[in-house]
């Protein structure tokens, strides 16, 4: 079993004091289904990536922004989950932030973007 506390702590002050900012650890993979604990210190940005067949962004503490090229998809903040687009994105963190990505790698189709 997980504890997602320990996994969300040891990951945001991993972000913290990482160069880049940021930090992630795979917590469940089960086929095709990945959970993923991401941590990103406050103004790092997940540069413009193809979103996966499914995916959903929960977000455990601080807030992030979805970004759709230049444009807002969303500001989601502590206990807020979210169903990700099907379009290119990028992800920034508004403040220090720890998320649970949760992505279906694969149903026969192409990643979306």
């Amino acid at each position: 079993m997980t504890n997602l506390a320990e996994v969300t702590a040891r990951n945001l002050d991993n972000a913290l004091t990482a160069n880049n900012g940021r930090s992630a650890e795979l917590v469940a993979h089960d086929g095709v289904l990945r959970q993923s604990i991401i941590a990103l210190r406050a103004g790092t940005r997940l540069q413009e990536h193809n979103s996966p067949p499914a995916a959903t962004l929960q977000v455990l503490s601080g807030s992030v922004r979805v970004e759709i090229g230049d444009k807002e998809q969303g500001h989601f903040k502590e206990n807020e989950l979210w169903v990700l687009t099907h379009e290119r994105h990028s992800v920034i963190a508004v403040e220090d932030c720890v998320f649970l990505l949760t992505t279906v790698t694969s149903t026969g189709e192409e990643s979306h973007g």
